[in-house]
């Protein structure tokens, strides 16, 4: 992350902020599922589970390319840490 616009800077900022908020999240269910299952309890269910674990897969490749790459590479990795986060959002927690 050397060099770079203030923009760009920020965004690479912004989109590591929310991959790591995803990664935790992806935990977090993880655990959810795996604590609901051992105490008899209905969990998020499996396919939730491995959606969040894709896209926090996804979303941290993702931040990767956008941290050592410059220009229009590194905005489209954001782009796309976004673009999981929203999906996963939007599919698993706004129904």
């Amino acid at each position: 992350m050397t060099g770079g616009s203030f923009g760009l800077r920020f965004l690479r900022g912004l989109s590591g902020i929310v991959t790591a908020g995803l990664v935790v999240l992806a935990i977090g269910v993880a655990v959810t599922q795996y604590l609901g299952h051992s105490r008899g309890f209905p969990g998020p269910g499996g396919l939730s589970v491995a959606a969040h674990i894709v896209a926090a897969i996804v979303a941290v490749f993702a931040q990767r390319v956008t941290d050592h790459r410059r220009g229009f590479s590194a905005v489209l990795g954001a782009i796309v840490v976004f673009v999981a986060t929203g999906l996963v959002l939007w599919t698993q927690w706004w129904q």
